[in-house]
């Protein structure tokens, strides 16, 4: 946790969704795309994983082209490769299918190696009352820290 530098978070995940748990992967860049990453260019918000053939692919994460690139940048929201251990790809075909579970990119960040990795929550979507609730109990808690501050 200590030499990790995040690059990128997705906030809007953590109100869609209830997040049943996490998994590490890596990802296959190209070298401006890693610069770009470098740089804090990158965006979640759309972004979401599948598994096919046994591989899992990161869709609709956008990675800003690299300014200074001397050779022609890839699409910014092209298809990527994640790299996961087969174990963990076999757990992860098997709840997505089963429970109807989805996998949404959370964070994207340098670990303390320099390794570009990507945080996918393993989640399940939230409905409007579960959203309001959440909402409510923040407003109460805050409000419950102001009084207590006063005192």
């Amino acid at each position: 946790m200590s030499g990790r530098k995040i690059v990128a978070t997705n906030k809007k995940a953590y109100h869609e969704y209830h997040i049943e748990d996490t998994y590490e992967a890596g990802i296959v860049l190209k070298g401006p795309e890693v610069k770009s990453l470098r740089a804090g260019r990158a965006n979640l918000v759309d972004g979401y994983a599948k598994v096919k053939n046994n591989e899992v692919f990161l869709y609709n994460v956008h990675i800003s082209p690299y300014v200074f690139a001397t050779h022609e940048s890839p699409d910014p929201r092209r298809t990527r490769k994640l790299l996961l251990s087969r174990r963990e790809i076999k757990k992860l075909i098997g709840k997505t299918q089963e429970k109807g579970l989805t996998l949404i990119p959370l964070k994207i960040y340098f670990n303390d190696r320099g390794l570009a990795k990507i945080e996918l929550g393993l989640c399940q979507g939230k409905k409007l009352y579960d959203k309001r609730a959440v909402i409510k109990k923040k407003d109460t808690d805050r409000d419950l820290q102001r009084v207590m501050k006063n005192y």
